[in-house]
């Protein structure tokens, strides 16, 4: 070895006056490359030891030395599994900074905190019972290069990949690759693949994740995507958990089969560095989910769970996100409560200002968009809502998903209803667009604990109980709105509520529920100073209405176009409920039998036609058109209208 090691010097020095050289230094599976410009002086102590660019090794542990022209890049660290090995290549200029050790093709990896330059390892080949395990106190970056990798061993970290390093990642799923991790069935990782720090995930491979014990991607700090194919074929917990916050700027995520959430992102606190010290995150950007591109494909079905939750805010301003919750709702032993699933949950806020978003629950109680703050919606988005579970009930001991009991009479933390949109806080709509549908047992459409301002965008509501309710006071100022309630109010506050503009459609139920409703029993009232309005099932008893004139239909005509003109000027054309109406109805409630009131309102004096040939700009899913065209139909009586009596009518439908 000492003859071997004099003669690959002499023949490095030699050579390296003429081309690149490279001495390769191999102990077992790793090979270390220092390029001769950089070797430098190599100490050969006592035969024992040799020294190359500060890094020792002790010539028994040597198999192999050797010369090439092989280019080195500085800073990287190759790993290629094959089978149930791995040979593991090293630059010359990190060496002294890493310690490696290799049992099969578990590899694991720990840098130096001396080290102060970033490491990119490259990770490919395949191994159905290996590992990488890296750790450290300085950011890297981790090439995903057509790596298979399946982890079945408990005892080397569980996780398929795992860095244990607080700082920077930088997870390249490499341009054109296919990439497969697979964790081992039992340990306690904390997912398939496992960040401590913060993971930045970038180009354009794809990335296929399966978590057999918990989350399939756990990242201790933030979680970011630009371009890169992420799919989580099956996790146990989370298909991704973060903290921090999770950031989406292009690139997809779809998530199938998990055991809880789709992407949960918790609030942290604090986090504690590699010498000890903690840093406070209590002003950091933290808990947030934010999306800004891209595609998400999120399907969960465990029983409350969420398809994208958030301790903090959820913020989406662009991108596709595709989401289905059917799991059905639970009983929460610590608050003592009904809990339900939803596909977007929010701790705070929720403010949606692009992109599009196509949003299912099915699960018994499920929620569309669920927000303990509030709820804003504006700008260019689109977002489409469909529930279809029934009303959930549970008080800890008994348990029914299909509940039609009377919910007057029992505690409201024993039962969760569907909603569309149901925030705590104030909802604001200053644009965009937002369809909801919802089919079951007290399923409200759009719903806040606080106020409701409208101020402009396109909102389409079917529900079962009221289709748009606020717990204090509502305002409209613009907007086009249509609002249909099969069992309660088109347009509910329980405040006052004030119309100043806008283009509403409203729908209400039978008697005592109306159309437009305001809190009159608690001396609220109804106000009506602007707008276009068209109410099948009348005003809130004692309304003020000013600005223009209202007027009721002597009778109308179920399932046809009709148009509304505000003097000459045609405004709106709308299609009727299927059942027709004999006449307004009178005093509190309006008539019996199956009248309804059509009440019509606009800034000067409308008139109503039936009957007509429409064309025009479709809104509302198609049961109106604005702008529009009209031509024939029959001219419908229209009286003065007085808010002395209620809506009333007996049932209709479609």
């Amino acid at each position: 070895m000492r003859r071997l090691i004099g003669l690959v010097i002499s023949g490095l020095a030699v050579s390296g006056l003429l081309t690149a050289q490279t001495l390769n230094i191999q102990v077992g599976n790793v090979t270390y490359q220092f390029p001769a410009a950089q070797a430098g002086a190599m100490p050969f102590e006592s035969g024992s030891t040799l020294t190359v660019m500060n890094k020792t090794f002790t010539l028994s542990d040597i198999s192999r030395m050797y010369v090439d022209e092989t280019e080195v890049t500085d800073g990287t660290v190759a790993v290629a599994y094959n089978g149930s090995s791995a040979n593991i290549t090293v630059a010359g200029n990190i060496a002294q900074h890493l310690t490696i050790a290799q049992s099969g093709a578990h590899v694991s990896i720990a840098q130096s905190n001396d080290l102060a330059e970033e490491i990119t390892y490259t990770l490919s080949g395949s191994s159905s019972d290996g590992g990488f395990y890296m750790s450290g106190s300085y950011k890297a970056t981790v090439e995903l290069s057509g790596l298979t990798l399946t982890n079945v061993s408990a005892t080397y970290s569980g996780a398929a990949v795992h860095v244990q390093n607080s700082k920077r990642i930088k997870v390249k799923v490499v341009t054109g690759t296919t990439n497969t991790l697979v964790d081992a069935t039992s340990g306690s990782q904390k997912g398939c693949l496992y960040i401590k720090g913060h993971a930045e995930f970038a180009q354009y491979g794809t990335l296929n994740i399966t978590g057999n014990v918990k989350h399939g991607i756990k990242t201790g700090e933030y979680f970011t995507i630009k371009n890169a194919n992420i799919n989580i074929l099956s996790a146990v917990g989370d298909g991704i958990n973060c903290a921090q916050y999770f950031l989406m700027e292009s690139g997809t995520i779809t998530i199938n089969n998990v055991g809880d959430d789709g992407i949960q992102c918790d609030i942290d606190d604090t986090t504690t560095g590699s010498t000890g010290q903690t840093t406070d995150h209590e002003n950091e950007d933290s808990g947030n989910v934010y999306i800004l591109g891209g595609t998400l494909s999120i399907t969960v079905t465990a029983a409350a769970a969420k398809n994208i939750k958030a301790d903090g805010e959820i913020i989406i301003s662009g991108g596709k996100v595709n989401t289905k919750a059917s799991g059905k709702g639970t009983w929460d032993t610590d608050d003592l409560e009904t809990k339900s699933s939803a596909c977007l949950s929010a701790d705070g806020n929720i403010a949606i200002s692009g992109g599009t978003l196509t949003l299912t629950a099915s699960g018994s109680g499920g929620k569309g968009i669920k927000a303990d703050g509030t709820f804003t919606l504006s700008d260019s988005a689109v977002v489409v809502i469909t529930t279809t579970g029934g009303l959930y009930y549970n008080n800890g001991s008994t348990e029914n998903t299909n509940y039609t009991g009377n919910t007057d009479r029992i505690d409201n933390s024993y039962y969760s209803s569907p909603k569309g949109v149901k925030a705590k806080g104030a909802i604001t709509i200053s644009g965009g667009k937002i369809f909801v549908t919802t089919s079951g047992r007290n399923g409200e459409g759009i719903e806040s604990k606080s106020t409701v301002t409208i101020n402009d965008g396109e909102i389409a509501v079917n529900s079962y109980d009221d289709a748009i309710n606020s717990a204090s006071d509502m305002t409209i100022n613009g907007g086009l709105i249509y609002a249909r309630a099969t069992n309660n109010d088109g347009l509910d506050a329980n405040g006052n509520c004030y119309i100043k503009g806008g283009l509403i459609y409203a729908i209400g139920a039978s008697s005592p529920e109306v159309a437009i409703d305001a809190n009159s029993e608690e001396q609220k009232k109804l106000y009506i100073t602007g707008g276009t309005i068209v109410a099948i099932g009348g005003l809130e008893s004692g309304s003020s209405i000013s600005g223009g004139t209202c007027k009721q239909a002597g009778s109308w005509t179920g399932n046809i176009w009709h148009a509304l003109y505000n003097g000459d000027d045609l405004v709106f054309v709308f299609k009727t409920p299927t059942k027709s109406s004999s006449g307004g109805g009178g005093g509190p409630g309006g008539g019996g039998g199956s009248s309804q009131k059509l009440v019509v309102y606009t800034s000067s004096t409308p008139t109503l036609k039936s009957g007509v040939t429409v064309g025009g700009t479709e809104i509302f899913d198609g049961i109106g058109y604005y702008p529009a065209t009209a031509s024939g139909g029959s001219s419908v009586t229209l009286s003065s209208y007085s808010s002395s009596g209620g809506g009333g009518g007996g049932p209709w439908g479609w």
